[in-house]
């Protein structure tokens, strides 16, 4: 049908004026059953031809048209949709009987073969509507929900339908835009790679999570709905919810943003369906336990130049390699989230990703400058990065820590194999007290995406994407980084932090397994996952730590603080859409100073016990009210005089 999913297909398919009227004699009347035929395509496809049903469900361009309940038999669909260009004069409920030419709609890209594959019948060219009456009503057909294996659902395009099971939101990343949530029922779908090896079993865990794949569309093909579907009265709606008693137009259409991507059956409800919050936020990451903290967080490319086409950014200074805010607003809206975000962490060492390669290191500064300006003081210092060491991407990691807690231990390191386009980034920091040593490597590996991607670092079709070999090597260069680093500073434990864009059974984790480096969020977070793509959760950011640091690790939580939330929230005035920048005040809801959707990626804590900290203690907290509160040399519980929830004291007791 023609409620587009992606603005990607307004230029796809050319749109054709609605006929008012059409000369020679008229069409015959043609059941609706008989045009859709029982195939994929209708028989009567390119001919004009006159049918008549009844009203379910009207859009911006068009309606659904249905027979009653009586009309045939059970092996073509009694259901279409017929396409009007602009708003139809029809209601929900009404007879009509009209006039039309029966198309094929490809809802892909011309050369998408999934797409081609599977078009929707519809009627366009419409003339000589004509209302017949008021209160024809349509009973819904029941589906199971996924299919059974075997069976089509052609037979039930564009037809009302319930669909009784429970189902949860997979992702929410274009519920701002197009209106639309992605769900699946039978729980939550994990990235295939994340789950299984890459290959056959991939392929199939896929073909299994595509089944269980359903689109809940607003029924409009108009962008930025205002105000947003499906929003709580808390102004989002989180992967994780679930809802269940589904009723609505079933259609099909693109389930990605990629016009070439895979198709998806949908459903334009016909009344709002009431979500239920069974994927709350939490205040804080979950406690693990420890003495010390390590985080790891992707800032979502945070640059202090404005990606306003004035200036240009990384090494080759050109304007389109600018990735942050296009204003001083938005910027401030996008600090400020981080802000928010990694004060709540309570870390005394974080490792970011995506932050601008800056030749001065402003982006950087910028972000230290606001955490100690929340914090009161300066509570924190940035790691600086070696000359030479930015790489050649437009974004670089970087390193920042609480010196109360922990100082550096000789100079940044900085892992200049040329497999790296954003070389690794290692500091080794002691205690405060000076009874313990450990190494922290920052790192960022190649993009999935498919961008100058060949020979072996093309997509295989595997399920590890586009450059996974690239990222084996950069595994590989790791680790004989990180040996070189514990071999030089005479720092055995060592912590290898970041995004790694490769999901836990790919073959980059594997590498650096092999070469000693065992998986802490897979101990500890089986299932776990910071990044939701195309409908599927799975863990992209990561956590590995040699054997000299495994046994002093006590935990490693996962906040679930961006990927889970809906883009809408995120810090952008147009979601990045340049045509949409002055209404996006009527899109979204109102703004405050929030760590939600701060980034696309969840940030990762790792806690160290005490004996990696070189004291045998351990911290017991005591709640003893709710108030804003200073305490001091207690940064587990809240040191930084930060407004928290519940006031708690804390004692140092022997181990």
């Amino acid at each position: 049908m023609r409620t587009l999913l992606f603005f990607v297909l307004c230029c796809l398919a050319a749109r054709v004026p609605v006929a008012r009227a059409q000369p020679g004699p008229p069409p015959a009347l043609v059941a609706i059953q008989a045009i859709q035929g029982p195939g994929e395509r209708s028989p009567y496809a390119g001919r004009r031809v006159a049918t008549e049903g009844a009203v379910t469900l009207v859009t911006s361009n068009g309606f659904f048209l249905q027979e009653d309940d009586g009309a045939g038999g059970g092996r073509a669909s009694r259901g279409l949709f017929v396409f009007t260009d602009d708003a139809p004069a029809v209601v929900a409920g009404q007879c009509v009987r009209l006039a039309g030419r029966v198309a094929e709609f490809n809802v892909g890209a011309p050369g998408n073969r999934e797409t081609l594959a599977r078009p929707v019948t519809e009627l366009h060219e419409v003339a000589d509507l004509q209302v017949l009456r008021d209160g024809c009503g349509v009973t819904p057909v029941a589906l199971a929900w996924p299919p059974p294996d075997g069976s089509s659902l052609e037979r039930h395009e564009g037809m009302l339908v319930t669909l009784p099971g429970s189902f949860i939101v997979q992702q929410n990343f274009f519920l701002g835009r197009f209106g639309q949530l992605t769900l699946a029922s039978g729980g939550r779908a994990r990235a295939p790679t994340d789950v299984v090896r890459p290959g056959a079993a991939a392929r199939a865990l896929a073909r299994a999570n595509g089944r269980r794949r359903l689109v809940l569309d607003d029924g409009s093909a108009h962008q930025f709905p205002q105000p947003p579907p499906y929003l709580g009265d808390d102004g989002t709606v989180r992967a994780g919810d679930t809802l269940s008693g589904l009723t609505g137009v079933l259609d099909y259409g693109l389930a990605s943003a990629d016009a070439e991507g895979h198709g998806a059956w949908k459903i334009h409800p016909v009344r709002t369906p009431r979500i239920l919050r069974t994927n709350p936020r939490t205040a804080a990451p979950a406690g693990v336990g420890g003495d010390l903290r390590v985080a790891s967080a992707n800032v979502g490319n945070f640059f202090a130049t404005l990606a306003d086409g004035r200036a240009g950014c990384g090494p080759r200074r050109v304007a389109s390699d600018c990735r942050g805010a296009r204003n001083a607003g938005e910027f401030e809206r996008q600090r400020a989230k981080l802000v928010e975000m990694l004060s709540a962490l309570d870390a005394d060492v974080i490792a970011l990703m995506e932050i601008q390669n800056d030749d001065d290191g402003a982006a950087l500064q910028s972000l230290v400058d606001a955490l100690n300006a929340r914090a009161g003081g300066a509570a924190w210092a940035r790691v600086e990065m070696p000359p030479g060491a930015g790489g050649g991407d437009a974004i670089r990691v970087a390193m920042i820590y609480r010196p109360a807690r922990v100082a550096l231990l000789g100079p940044p390191r900085a892992d200049l194999d040329a497999v790296h386009n954003r070389p690794p980034l290692a500091q080794s920091f002691t205690t405060a007290d000076g009874t313990a040593r450990f190494t922290v490597i920052a790192s960022h590996f190649k993009s999935r995406r498919c961008d100058g991607a060949s020979g072996p670092d093309r997509d295989l079709g595997d399920g590890q994407g586009c450059w996974s070999h690239r990222r084996v090597l950069q595994a590989r260069a790791l680790a004989r980084f990180a040996g070189t680093i514990a071999r030089e500073s005479g720092v055995a434990g060592t912590l290898l932090v970041g995004d790694f864009n490769a999901y836990a059974r790919e073959d980059p984790p594997m590498a650096l397994a092999a070469a000693g480096f065992a998986d802490q969020a897979a101990r500890f977070e089986p299932g776990g996952w910071s990044y939701v793509f195309d409908g599927a959760s799975g863990r992209l950011d990561g956590v590995f730590a040699n054997a000299a640091m495994a046994s002093h690790v006590t935990g490693v939580a996962t906040w679930h603080v961006n990927a889970d939330e809906p883009q809408l929230l995120d810090y952008a005035f147009a979601l990045r859409a340049p045509s949409a920048a002055s209404a996006i005040s009527a899109v979204v809801p109102p703004w405050t100073a929030t760590p939600w959707r701060a980034s696309d990626h969840d940030p990762v804590v790792v806690d160290l016990s005490g004996s990696a900290a070189g004291a045998a203690v351990r911290r017991a907290c005591f709640e003893v009210g709710v108030e804003r509160f200073a305490l001091a040399n207690c940064p587990r519980c809240g040191a930084t005089g930060m407004h928290v929830a519940r006031l708690r004291t804390c004692a140092l007791n022997p181990a």
